[in-house]
């Protein structure tokens, strides 16, 4: 049997990255902090890999350098060193030099919002306006279809409240993609509860 390694109270990112719990879970750090992170539902996990394939199949079809990334470590520009967030989607434009934990200068961050998880996901999204490569930040719901997008203004300020979409054309401005927000939520049970279908 493997020991589990003690959670430490307080770490760097640098000693984040070289911590190995061995429990299996997910982990992130947040002011640091280690958080442990529990393992997506099935509604989460359909709309995190639907995504990450719309988007995925938009950035090949424009050609360039953007990529998408799933669960990939993102280090806020406020308290960088204690500070190393995990969304469930991010994409990149620049090149990526090196192999590493964390994405350097990601333009789109996508969050999945579960009823459980809403402070420390909203947590998440604020920490990530300190980013500056940051344009477009998605939050979708995982409860109910819908989703809110804050977008970074021609002043680099960011508005008050975002922009909610209940239904029509979800659009994100920082990659030129749209798509009606049912597709996004094709392959869950949300979708087929609103059209009647099996629940």
């Amino acid at each position: 049997m493997t020991a589990l390694a003690k959670i430490p109270v307080r770490m760097s990112v640098d000693e984040f990255l070289a911590w190995e719990p061995g429990d299996g879970r997910a982990w992130q750090l947040v002011d640091g902090e280690p958080q442990a992170m529990s393992p997506a539902n099935l509604t989460h996990s359909a709309l995190q890999s639907e995504l990450a394939r719309l988007i995925g199949n938009h950035l090949l079809a424009q050609g360039g350098k953007c990529s998408t990334f799933t669960a990939p470590g993102v280090v806020p520009h406020v308290n960088a060193k204690i500070n190393m967030r995990v969304p469930d989607l991010a994409v990149a434009c620049a090149t990526i030099a090196t192999e590493g934990t964390a994405l350097p200068d990601p333009m789109l961050i996508v969050e999945i919002l579960s009823p459980s998880n809403q402070v420390q996901t909203w947590a998440n999204v604020w920490s990530y306006t300190t980013i500056p490569s940051v344009r477009e930040i998605l939050v979708l719901k995982s409860a109910a279809i819908g989703a809110e997008v804050l977008r970074r203004g021609a002043d680099g300020g960011w508005p008050r409240e975002p922009e909610r979409v209940a239904d029509g054309e979800l659009r994100l401005e920082s990659i030129g993609f749209a798509v009606p927000l049912a597709e996004v939520y094709a392959r869950t049970r949300l979708r087929r509860s609103s059209e009647g279908g099996v629940r």
